[in-house]
């Protein structure tokens, strides 16, 4: 055990588990009753909200380059609490929506708000990778839809409920599932924390959180988790990291201050949902399932998640080496030698035309009403005919 070499100090790992275990173990049941708790001590899936919480983001931009008409069908591949979704109805009669969204309370919404748009809205429950499937039954193919919708990452319904475990202000599990117990078995925030090595970790905090002590935070939990007791609940995970990187003063887009713990809490969740590769999936999905000349909404709050939708946008492949590397060999190869040149043609056409020149932001007034629109991005392309 003395081959750990507590670099963070001994010091900060005792007044942080001392302030934290005990409360722990008093105050967890009254914290989560055991009609609100699962399989393994986590939140049963409910909607605790009367009315939607979630304020759409952009919704007039959305509406005004989405263009909805009468008799077009579009398709909203995150619903939340159907903001968007709302709006695009109201602006337009006759006008019907598919709405996807993996989080069970998002269908609660998303049929109450078919009782007053009757014969307008389909509800389905399912992530990204779902939706082959989802649609394959009801017997949709490819070039159905005039606009795909995608208001991307999590959602005020899951921000603002402390059960689901994606809150620092308020204390709950280490949860972060965006489907809830859909799947009893999926991986938790707390499972990474407690069995991830060092490296892994490091890895998760660097490259999903952006987070310049990865490296420390890292050695940090995995100590915690030999040496004293791994955290368990929101709270004991941000407090956790203000003691290790608490000097570090951070400041938000608005010049408030941000909580340390941020970042770990964006790199957990991103992995917990697999987030990345499902908006991967998501963006070749919209190309496939628009009509030519169909319009895409996206809607991203991180430069992850922006980086992957533009570079779709662009036509560059995410798989493939950047193109500001080896320019020096690439120059001297030609794709002519493995393909024909109208199979070169088929594979470096253009798959969408941006309708923007540049990224869409919110304004200054929507952000004094809405502070969480204050990352937002919009990002909006036509579908092109195909070669």
């Amino acid at each position: 055990m003395a081959g750990w070499g507590l670099r963070c100090g001994v010091k900060t790992f005792t007044r942080y588990f001392v302030k934290n275990v005990r409360p722990y173990f008093t105050g967890l049941t009254r914290m989560y009753p055991v009609s609100e708790m699962g399989e393994r001590g986590t939140v049963m899936n409910t909607c605790p909200f009367s009315n939607p919480p979630h304020t759409p983001v952009m919704v007039e931009q959305v509406v005004q380059f989405l263009t909805p008409r009468a008799g077009h069908v579009m398709l909203d591949m995150t619903f939340g609490a159907g903001g968007h979704t709302k709006a695009l109805l109201e602006a337009t009669p006759g006008l019907q929506l598919v709405c996807l969204d993996r989080d069970p309370a998002a269908l609660t919404y998303a049929t109450e708000l078919q009782d007053h748009y009757p014969e307008r809205i389909l509800p389905l429950l399912g992530c990204f990778s779902d939706l082959p499937k989802l649609l394959t039954r009801l017997k949709v193919h490819g070039s159905s839809f005039d606009g795909v919708l995608m208001d991307v990452g999590a959602s005020s319904i899951q921000f603002d409920t402390p059960l689901r475990g994606f809150m620092l202000s308020k204390d709950g599990p280490l949860d972060m599932r965006m489907d809830g117990d859909r799947d009893p078995e999926s991986v938790r925030a707390s499972d990474v924390i407690g069995h991830c090595d060092e490296a892994e970790l490091y890895k998760v905090l660097k490259f999903y959180g952006e987070e310049k002590h990865a490296r420390k935070l890292a050695r940090a939990l995995i100590e915690a988790r030999y040496l004293f007791r791994q955290p368990r609940t929101t709270k004991e995970l941000a407090d956790l990291v203000a003691e290790i990187i608490g000097s570090d003063t951070r400041m938000d887009k608005l010049q408030r201050f941000a909580h340390p713990a941020t970042k770990t809490f964006q790199a957990l969740r991103i992995l917990v949902n697999n987030e990345l590769n499902e908006l991967d999936y998501a963006m070749r999905l919209a190309h496939y399932y628009l009509k030519p000349g169909g319009v895409l909404a996206a809607i991203t709050f991180h430069s992850l998640e922006d980086t992957i939708v533009k570079r779709h946008i662009a036509g560059v492949d995410i798989d493939q080496t950047p193109a500001s590397i080896g320019l020096g060999v690439a120059k001297h190869r030609t794709g002519l030698s493995l393909h024909s040149r109208e199979e070169m043609q088929k594979l470096t056409a253009a798959r969408w035309s941006p309708l923007a020149r540049h990224v869409i932001l919110p304004s200054e007034d929507e952000i004094s009403c809405n502070p969480r629109a204050r990352s937002a991005k919009l990002r909006t392309a036509c579908k092109l005919e195909p070669v």
